[in-house]
């Protein structure tokens, strides 16, 4: 990924991005070429268990049916994404100075690259769902929970998907914030998102601004 050094994230950054990643793409590389899926995962901090290394570990599951679990892959990647949003120029101090601007792209992005194991464990899997569950349940009025649903049910569910755990070998991260503008230019471009409706993208440039 090309990183200029005042796009580069700190490691509390990075950390961040990956706990509240939500959906991620992951790619492999593989004799067939390369496959891709988009789904949830979950972040495993250094040290919060036995055997992932330095960097942590991604969590997450694919349906049974899906290959990509049974092709060996050669090099495994996932794409994490944070807010992004348009930039207007418009927004900008420097616009109504010389004029000399132009639209651009903000967004907060990791390319987590390790190596692919994959977990048909049903033990393993229902730790995972009941984990995922949680995270996804827990802010709401009313959360679901994985007790709700039938116990053959759910062992059902649980035959028809495969886990997929990323051990982190390297990260490559950015966040393209309006960093490389004034101070001026940045407060208009978070002024902007605020009325245009993207808190997101408002929240994170400010804590860069700070």
């Amino acid at each position: 990924m090309y990183i200029p050094a005042h796009f580069k994230p700190d490691d509390g950054a990075v950390h961040e991005l990956l706990n509240h990643s939500g959906a991620a793409d992951l790619i492999t590389s593989t004799a067939d070429g390369l496959l891709a899926t988009m789904l949830p995962f979950l972040y495993d901090a250094p040290g919060s268990r036995p055997g992932m290394g330095e960097l942590g570990a991604l969590v997450g599951h694919v349906a049974r049916a899906n290959s990509q679990w049974r092709v060996p892959a050669l090099e495994a990647m996932v794409i994490v994404r944070g807010p992004d949003a348009y930039i207007s120029p418009s927004w900008y101090a420097t616009k109504r100075e010389h004029g000399r601007v132009v639209p651009t792209w903000n967004y907060l992005t990791a390319h987590v690259y390790g190596k692919l194991i994959i977990h048909d464990d049903v033990e393993w899997l229902e730790a995972l769902v009941r984990r995922l569950t949680v995270n996804y349940e827990s802010g709401r009025s009313h959360p679901w929970s994985v007790d709700d649903a039938p116990a053959d049910y759910f062992a059902g569910q649980l035959r028809a998907i495969v886990g997929m755990e990323i051990l982190i070998e390297r990260i490559e991260a950015k966040a393209k914030l309006t960093q490389n503008r004034s101070a001026e230019d940045m407060a208009g471009a978070i002024a902007g998102l605020d009325e245009s409706g993207e808190p997101e993208m408002a929240e994170a440039m400010r804590k860069v601004q700070r």
